[in-house]
């Protein structure tokens, strides 16, 4: 890329220009041989000489790398293979929404035996554990909207909970999916205008939704991403019970999230939501950064950074208490599945070039840093075999230098003793730009 490519087509952003594959890879430390299955990382990457405008809605490539008993079989990338990528519009003439014409370059996730990629506002792309598109699901025609990217399992009962937003009414969605992969509810949810809602939680009881001041905004249509920051929008939180579209609001500080870490009831009814808080100066920092459209007064506020926050929400009251967990910068926060809504001690995220362990009641108990020239990729958690602590397992990273003649590496660490070095990297044969969300996808949750 020249020095006149934007930011998120350059450095440890730019994207790779083709498809490869490659056998046997080089290993140093010792892989877990536990981990068998793979680890598959979704990201956007434009083919060469294109440009979306913005970074959120490059063309979704999935990196995968084969793990088994120890060895590293395989790496290979693939384009998933969307209509957009065919050369469909998302939006039809007639202004409605072709979903089979999306990215799908946000998260890659198993559920019901089956591989999706996902992007946000459209069908989910199944995939085969090759790395082959098999094609839209809509799930027997029950799926008509678009599929968040952010679903979330419940660990207690297998279903899967999603949404759609949108930029015409109904603007919010609530769907949900049989541990088998059947859609069995839908209905709308009453929201004011088009908020962009990336993410959401759920507990053992409630829905969590993130309804926030980033909105459809229809002068920046054909821009990159036509969302912007509106003052006028308010803040607010939101609990719903699973089957019952009416929900009780919390007004909060404005705001906008990302991405949630967890979230759980206490033992005095409250919901306790941990997620990734950008303020207002935070916001336009980073979305100006990654081709989104900001006033130019408000592109001076270059440190502002996302950290991790706290929102108590009780039903009870109807009152809500905010505080601020960490002043690091912080973003990408997992947690192990199987606390998902449920309560949960540990979450991990990254800090550009370090992986961050947070204990919720103390903060931040151990960092890695990868090195100044490297980036870390979001650290996924895979639950040791017989563990009995929440954080005895590893996590598994793709971690970037910003040089693009640097091959990437996938480590994998004790999440244990995260500030040890990793006890195992997979030497990947290329650079893997810097992208979004991936999954650990063991062997025996694949039945196709």
């Amino acid at each position: 890329m020249s020095e006149q490519s934007p930011s998120y087509l350059a450095g440890h952003l730019a994207p790779v220009p083709d498809e490869i594959e490659a056998l046997d890879l080089q290993v140093t430390g010792a892989l877990p041989t536990e981990l068998t299955g793979r680890y598959f990382r979704n990201g956007p990457n434009p083919k060469p000489g294109q440009d979306s405008g913005h970074w959120f809605t490059g063309d979704g490539m999935i990196h995968g790398v084969r793990l088994n008993q120890g060895r590293a079989e395989w790496y290979r990338n693939r384009w998933v293979q969307t209509r957009r990528l065919e050369g469909a519009s998302y939006l039809r003439p007639d202004g409605t929404r072709d979903l089979a014409a999306g990215a799908a370059n946000t998260s890659v996730i198993e559920h019901g035996g089956r591989i999706f990629a996902l992007m946000e506002t459209s069908f989910p792309y199944e995939m085969s554990p090759d790395l082959d598109t098999l094609g839209p699901c809509d799930f027997d025609g029950r799926l008509t909207t678009g599929m968040t990217a952010h679903p979330k399992e419940d660990p207690e009962t297998g279903e899967l909970h999603l949404f759609d937003y949108g930029f015409q009414p109904p603007f919010l969605t609530y769907h949900r999916l049989s541990a088998d992969g059947q859609l069995i509810t839908n209905f709308p949810v009453q929201v004011p205008g088009p908020t962009m809602m990336h993410d959401f939680a759920i507990t053992r009881n409630h829905v969590v939704w993130l309804d926030l001041p980033v909105v459809f905004d229809l002068d920046l249509v054909g821009r990159g991403m036509p969302y912007q920051w509106s003052d006028q929008y308010t803040s607010r939180i939101g609990l719903m019970g699973k089957d019952n579209p009416i929900v009780q609001w919390f007004d909060v500080e404005p705001c906008y999230v990302f991405h949630v870490g967890n979230a759980r009831e206490d033992e005095q009814g409250r919901v306790v939501l941990d997620a990734i808080r950008y303020s207002r100066e935070a916001w336009f920092a980073s979305w100006s950064h990654i081709g989104g459209t900001a006033p130019r007064a408000e592109q001076a506020a270059a440190l502002a950074v996302s950290k991790l926050h706290r929102w108590i929400l009780d039903p009870a009251t109807g009152k809500v208490t905010e505080q601020e967990l960490d002043d690091g910068a912080a973003e990408f926060p997992t947690v192990d599945d199987r606390r998902v809504g449920l309560p949960n001690r540990y979450l991990y995220a990254v800090d550009q070039s370090a992986i961050v362990k947070y204990d919720t009641d103390r903060g931040v108990v151990a960092r890695h840093e990868l090195g100044e020239n490297w980036r870390a990729g979001e650290a996924v958690f895979v639950p040791a075999e017989d563990s009995s602590g929440e954080d005895e397992g590893w996590l598994l990273s793709i971690a970037t230098n910003t040089d693009p003649t640097v091959a990437s590496q996938l480590l994998v660490h004790d999440a244990t003793d995260l500030a040890a070095k990793p006890v195992a990297a997979v030497l990947l044969p290329r650079r893997v730009p810097a992208g979004f969300h991936g999954s650990w996808i063991p062997d025996g949750e694949l039945t196709r």
